[in-house]
């Protein structure tokens, strides 16, 4: 039996996804959580098998929580399930030591295949992602940017607004708006409009992208 935590702050993914794990022979569902900070302290109690974590979370990061999963859980593996899919987050992700990255966008059946080969202690990687990887990563103005600006860039093409983004990242929407001009300047556009076509063709977003 392969025992599974989540940790994701979207109340109804969570939900879907216990439901649909619950239903699932051979997996069993033993937490759920909202937070970095709250995954830690289940992890610590539980020592599940598997955590299926998201990353962008309030407070602190999916990327700053794995290593801590890692060290409370020293049996556990994580498989990050995001809306993320810039190669530069997969890197990051992985690095921090993930096993395994699944987009938000995957069917049930790759999801369930995840979960298995992750837990049987391999790896997984989205073949859509997994290409992404082996491409350079965009131009070299995409290369300028740090890791919170590609996070913005993100999530601006995926059509927040500066304030959902302050919220989802919490910083202040002038802190977004700092931001968001230093992007603009450093790629040289003019535009949301532009900025989309520019984080298309440079892979940090894709036609089938999630907004969550």
């Amino acid at each position: 039996m392969i025992s599974v935590l989540i940790i994701d702050d979207h109340d109804l993914l969570r939900a879907g996804l216990r439901s649909r794990l619950e239903g699932e022979s051979g997996i069993a569902v033993v937490g759920d959580a909202a937070s970095a900070e709250q995954g830690i302290v289940m992890a610590r109690s539980l020592q599940p098998d598997l955590v299926l974590l998201d990353l962008l979370l309030p407070r602190k990061s999916g990327f700053d929580a794995i290593p801590e999963l890692k060290a409370v859980a020293p049996g556990a593996r994580v498989l990050v399930v995001s809306s993320q899919t810039a190669p530069s987050s997969i890197r990051r992700a992985l690095t921090a030591g993930a096993s395994g990255y699944v987009p938000k966008r995957a069917s049930d059946r790759e999801l369930l295949s995840a979960i298995r080969l992750v837990a049987a202690g391999g790896g997984y990687m989205d073949p859509e992602l997994g290409v992404k990887l082996v491409v350079p990563d965009g131009s070299p103005a995409l290369e300028s940017l740090s890791e919170r600006e590609r996070d913005i860039v993100h999530l601006l093409a995926l059509g927040y607004t500066n304030q959902e983004i302050g919220r989802k990242l919490f910083i202040s929407v002038r802190t977004v708006d700092t931001h968001r001009a230093h992007i603009m300047r450093k790629l040289g556009l003019a535009s949301r409009a532009e900025l989309v076509m520019f984080a298309l063709a440079n892979g940090v977003i894709g036609p089938s992208a999630d907004r969550s």
